[in-house]
């Protein structure tokens, strides 16, 4: 392919690499760099003036800084007079905070929207938004792809039998529909309270786990409360095998020591957010997006659609 970059941030550089070896293109080299007052200074490298760029970053912990180096590396490539820039984030940040559930409360995914669509993107890709709504917060064409196809095709592969899908909440139950749909399984759902920021608990299980393998499906694991409280819940139900499945290990405070102890046999993750290796214990398996996203850049790049890539909706709606 011709007259195209691709840029990384410091967001997930292993992920970068991954793209770049799979569309067999080197990443165009950047400096970044953050001053001792903490002010962050980008600088291209490499001309890319009437160029099609593609902008690598997960907007992931710290969050405020990466965020804020994505916004100056738009800048930097607009004033350079790149021909588009398209902003390629698996992990997009404030995507929870869609909507006022108090008074007097910010959208802050509207904001952000706001600011990456003022700073000169022209298209953001991204996996699992909280919220699908979130894609009408932009003003410009967004890409979003969900992850559940890719553990439904290792569950696939790995011949488990008697499976339940697990929703963890309301909320995840279209979602989970969806995954249960593609592999012929039952649907399960929880319900779960939430009595304040990343604190909830589960009054009940809706459907039968006696038994099965239950597959818990969650867009990302925090604190991973909610997944390990249902991993509780569905155990004391019957279920004989728990795996957890999630596109983004975010992997806060004491998630980890949560996911040990949790009656999970594994917890499957996507590659979206690069994940410490202190952080990564036996029971985790992580499987990667990267040649995905890598077919999709080169699909919207040669101007072809990206429809081929998601044969997997057929077959959905088939059902």
């Amino acid at each position: 392919m011709e007259n195209i970059h691709l840029v990384s941030g410091r967001g997930n550089l292993p992920f970068s690499k991954k793209v770049s070896k799979a569309l067999r293109i080197p990443l165009t080299p950047v400096n970044i760099k953050t001053f001792a007052d903490g002010e962050i200074y980008v600088r291209i490298e490499k001309k890319v003036r009437n160029e099609d760029v593609y902008i690598i970053q997960s907007v992931s912990s710290p969050v405020n800084e990466r965020l804020m180096e994505l916004l100056i590396m738009i800048d930097a490539l607009k004033r350079a007079s790149a021909r588009r820039i398209n902003v390629l984030s698996p992990y997009l940040c404030y995507s929870r905070q869609d909507r006022k559930a108090d008074s007097r409360e910010p959208i802050t995914a509207k904001l952000v929207a706001n600011l990456i669509t003022k700073a000169g993107a022209d298209r953001v890709i991204s996996v699992d938004l909280h919220a699908d709504q979130i894609q009408g917060f932009y003003d410009i064409p967004v890409d979003h792809l969900v992850g559940y196809p890719m553990f439904a095709d290792y569950l696939k592969k790995k011949r488990y039998k008697d499976i339940a899908i697990v929703s963890p909440d309301v909320g995840s139950a279209k979602k989970a529909r969806k995954m249960a749909n593609l592999i012929h399984a039952p649907l399960v759902i929880a319900d779960k309270r939430r009595r304040r920021h990343n604190e909830c608990e589960i009054t009940f299980i809706i459907g039968d786990v006696k038994d099965k393998t239950a597959v818990i499906v969650d867009d990302m694991i925090d604190t991973a409360g909610t997944v390990a409280n249902v991993a509780h819940e569905i155990k004391k139900k019957g279920a004989k095998e728990i795996i957890i499945c999630a596109s983004h290990g975010i992997l806060s405070g004491e998630a980890v020591k949560k996911l040990e102890k949790s009656p999970a046999s594994k917890v499957l993750l996507l590659d979206t957010i690069d994940i410490p290796k202190e952080k990564i214990i036996p029971k985790m398996e992580i499987i990667s997006i990267a040649p995905l996203l890598a077919k999709v850049i080169k699909r919207i790049h040669t101007g072809k659609s990206l429809g081929e890539l998601f044969k997997w909706e057929e077959k959905e709606v088939a059902l």
